[in-house]
């Protein structure tokens, strides 16, 4: 083992993770641990690494030769299974960090921000050190922060209720929200409600929209019903009706009543829609411009951050109103195509009028048959009188063609990881 003998955890978080050749095999997502009797130690099992298609699998220290600054190295045969929970075991970021403990020396308590591990004579690794900030007895101002051997402080056998999550989201901070999504499954019911409850609720409802179905529905029924209201209000609107749908129609129509008016009436127009259709795939927002919009006003709109790739690469011309179900359909404008054209130049005059659209009765079958024909990431959906309804993208259409389990659906496998 080479690389310092004592590293603090919370910034092991996202490290790259290389095999002796030095191709990547993952990130550290976070370590594992197991707790001991009497005041020893917990020893550090291994870390869990995320692998492709955001799979996490659990690589034992033994396998570890190098944990530097900036990244991790191992070696040997590495288990590509899906890592699960031992209930013996603890993930130091997930589980630990925002513990409350009491410091024994001065019987006072203090939240852990952070811990570390080192690697003693015998080459076990331990988390020896636990970093705690004290409480502050003065208006907004931090307490004190240590750092204490672990048999300096005490808490830890105890289950807390009402845990936090400052420093874990802190860890997690520059997590993309479909990689959270994969943090936040792999923990307790108990730890993913409380981190829940921790997230903003525009954060909260993008990693909703990355979560499966019964873990949307568990976190949203572990909020209080007003707060609920205003995270699906920040999820997509195809996204919001099908969390929606998955609800007892009572607490369902509760929560469309308590959401602003405008965002209920998108999601209920799309419950009126089977579910694997062109109506009950599709979002009822994408990019609409007027006529007589240039190319500059398509380029500015397409910037938003909070629009997908997918919804990004194409705008909808329509006449007015053009909040759907908009007026009379025109076409649409590739933003490939529009980045050639003069900023000044109308959309109207490099729009795709060919295309006839999906109709919302089109079956999943026929949405994905017609994305490929015309080799398009997303597709405009009209009613019978030519109006915009929405738009259907390549991502949901591959949600519902994946099985229903595919983020669990792991195939156990070895690498061979040795460098040989």
């Amino acid at each position: 083992m080479s690389g310092p003998t004592r590293v603090y955890v919370a910034r092991l978080s996202g490290l790259p993770v290389y095999d002796p050749n030095g191709d990547q095999v993952g990130k550290v997502r976070d370590v594992v641990a197991m707790l001991r009797q009497g005041t020893q130690p917990p020893r550090v099992l291994g870390l869990v690494v995320e692998v492709f298609a955001r799979r996490r699998i659990f690589v034992p220290m033994t396998r570890v030769t190098s944990v530097d600054v900036g990244h991790v190295i191992t070696t040997g045969l590495i288990n590509m299974r899906r890592f699960e929970q031992r209930t013996t075991e603890i993930l130091v970021l997930g589980e630990m960090l925002d513990r409350t403990v009491t410091i024994r020396e001065t019987e006072t308590t203090g939240v852990v921000f952070d811990m570390a591990m080192e690697q003693w004579r015998t080459k076990d690794w331990v988390l020896s050190k636990v970093a705690v900030r004290e409480g502050s007895k003065r208006f907004r101002r931090r307490g004190q922060s240590h750092v204490l051997d672990w048999t300096d402080v005490s808490g830890f056998a105890q289950v807390e209720e009402g845990q936090g999550a400052t420093h874990i989201l802190a860890a997690f901070d520059s997590m993309r929200a479909a990689d959270l999504a994969a943090v936040l499954h792999d923990l307790s019911p108990k730890r993913r409600k409380e981190i829940a409850a921790a997230l903003n609720d525009e954060r909260l409802a993008d990693v909703l929209e990355e979560l499966p179905e019964d873990d949307q529905v568990e976190i949203l029924a572990g909020l209080d019903t007003e707060r609920a209201a205003d995270v699906l209000e920040e999820m997509s609107p195809d996204d919001a009706a099908d969390l929606i749908a998955e609800l007892p129609t009572e607490t369902a129509e509760r929560l469309l009543t308590l959401m602003e008016p405008d965002e209920a009436e998108d999601v209920r127009r799309l419950l009126t829609y089977e579910e694997r259709t062109a109506g009950g795939l599709m979002t009822s927002e994408p990019v609409i411009l007027p006529v007589d919009a240039t190319v500059a006003d398509a380029l500015a709109h397409v910037r938003n951050a909070e629009l997908s790739p997918a919804l990004a690469a194409m705008i909808y011309v329509c006449r007015p109103p053009l909040e759907t179900p908009t007026g009379r359909f025109i076409g649409v404008g590739h933003i490939q195509r529009l980045l050639r054209e003069p900023p000044s130049e109308l959309v109207s005059a490099a729009l795709d009028t060919d295309l006839d659209g999906l109709r919302p009765d089109d079956s999943l079958t026929a949405v994905s048959k017609y994305l490929a024909t015309y080799n398009l990431v997303a597709a405009p959906v009209l009613d019978d009188e030519g109006r915009l309804l929405g738009a259907v993208t390549v991502d949901d259409v591959l949600d519902h063609l994946l099985p229903a389990d595919w983020r669990d659906n792991d195939q156990p496998q070895e690498v061979d990881h040795d460098g040989s």
